[in-house]
């Protein structure tokens, strides 16, 4: 169920930053930023993600209310996961790695890490 698209995304992302819904206007603000989409597209969208399960529709409130359907933390799971075995072959060490290699972590979040790691140890 969680399979999205980027322009998938970038809808349910804009709902799930307002998990008490939203009016199609405001999701086409929230969108036009980043993606200059038209409040025709935006609807567009809003309506083929309903008929997918990823968004609902409270028709019964005027105007309409838009919410996520799909579970924030399931898709992000399903997508790292997709990440991780499609790149990486299944190893989260080499994807840290790579990670690591690319971006500095601030002192921080390397103990963060550290500590995560040393949980892990059990």
């Amino acid at each position: 169920m969680c399979r999205l698209n980027d322009s998938e995304w970038q809808v349910l992302t804009a709902l799930w930053d307002r998990p008490e819904g939203a009016e199609l206007g405001q999701v086409a603000e929230a969108l036009r930023p980043e993606t200059g989409w038209s409040r025709n597209t935006v609807l567009t969208y809003l309506t083929r993600m309903e008929k997918k399960g990823l968004v609902s529709i409270d028709k019964s409130a005027y105007p309409h209310r838009y919410r996520a359907a799909a579970d924030r933390d399931a898709c992000t799971a399903r997508e790292r996961r997709r990440l991780l075995d499609r790149v990486y072959r299944g190893s989260a060490g080499d994807l840290v790695a790579a990670f690591l290699k690319e971006e500095p972590l601030p002192p921080e979040a390397r103990e963060r890490l550290k500590a995560l790691l040393d949980e892990m140890e059990v």
